[in-house]
């Protein structure tokens, strides 16, 4: 029989390696962003791992041995290892279709240049110019949701020991027991094929495969003084809405901000990015359920985008000729340098 005393004894180790692991991303915030916090929303994406969990999964990792672990590892770090994981809800809004296609099949699509913009923005217009959103107006809203929006990220420790590359894909599906063409596999594709693709000039790069890295890129290329952006909810898919006030919260195109966006992966990945001159607005969002206040990024330099980019077949235009806006999704992130 355990002792009393030693058993209050674990519960309080417990408790306190739970509570260091949810402390471990707040306090890396703290030492390395002049913000008190950061949103609770990405605040709930620490890992969950204690310093304990996260020792022993590393030593099943080096073994070669997480494929008989994998249920408890993915349970305790709160990661999606398989495409069962994916029936969680990211929304309540049960009147909404199935998690669209991943939003970067945006980027791949070939239209033929006479597709009419009304055919093309089925299901809601991914890019748009600055001057369709005006208060009063209305457009048809894209799927803005993430679809594993759940999944927290893995410490750093842990995250750099994962395959992350096209080489090494048949070991990355191996390892989280990934089924061929599964929702999964393309999602891992998809984020793949995002991360390896070489930037377009002037643009600055990168995926962030932990909490740690995904600040580390912020501070380098902003500094430690910033503000922090995302649109409030995923409310307005696939509607037609309409819009209230615009508001401009950044607009210093000689100092450009850091676009991050959430990617699907088994744990929490960020593509984040800065381009030249790029504004960011706060629309109110006008839905059937209530108002939503979406962040929305301009591009006012796309004189090196590819000619074939969705955008300029929705619109019309090449590159260098207009300006491209479009709208930051469920856990997406915005950040901006403090001025003054």
């Amino acid at each position: 029989m355990t002792h009393p005393i030693l058993l209050v004894g674990l519960l309080i180790v417990l408790y306190f390696s739970g509570l260091q692991a949810e402390n471990a991303f707040l306090q890396y915030w703290e030492e390395h962003i002049g913000l008190p916090h950061p949103p609770h929303w990405l605040a709930a994406k620490a890992s969950p791992l204690s310093l304990h969990q996260a020792t022993m999964f590393m030593k099943v990792m080096e073994e070669n041995d997480l494929a008989s672990h994998l249920h408890l590892f993915c349970k305790q770090a709160n990661i999606a290892c398989s495409t069962n994981a994916l029936v969680k809800k990211t929304t309540n809004d049960t009147t909404l279709p199935p998690i669209a296609p991943w939003n970067d099949d945006k980027l791949k699509y070939h239209l033929p240049n006479e597709t009419p913009l009304s055919v093309a923005s089925q299901g809601g217009l991914p890019y748009f110019r600055e001057s369709m959103v005006k208060e009063g107006s209305y457009m048809p809203i894209p799927d803005l949701r993430d679809p594993i929006s759940y999944k927290s990220f893995l410490p750093r420790s842990l995250a750099s020991k994962i395959p992350f590359s096209f080489a090494q894909l048949e070991e990355l599906k191996k390892l989280f027991g990934l089924v061929d063409e599964s929702n999964m596999d393309e999602y891992i594709q998809d984020t793949l094929k995002v991360c390896e693709e070489s930037p377009i000039q002037g643009e600055q790069s990168t995926c962030a495969t932990s909490a740690e890295d995904f600040i580390d890129f912020v501070v380098e290329k902003l500094g430690h003084h910033v503000r922090v952006w995302s649109t409030e909810s995923v409310e307005g898919s696939y509607e037609n809405v309409t819009f209230g006030t615009v508001k401009l919260i950044y607009g210093n195109l000689s100092e450009p901000p850091t676009l991050c966006h959430s990617q699907p992966f088994p744990f929490q990945i960020y593509y984040c990015h800065v381009l030249p001159k790029v504004k960011v607005y706060v629309v109110d969002i006008h839905a059937r359920k209530k108002v939503n206040h979406a962040i929305m990024a301009c591009h006012y330099d796309t004189s090196t985008w590819n000619p074939n980019h969705i955008a300029f077949k929705l619109l019309g235009f090449g590159p260098g000729l207009i300006e491209v806006c479009h709208w930051i999704n469920e856990n997406g992130v915005v950040w901006t340098k403090t001025l003054g």
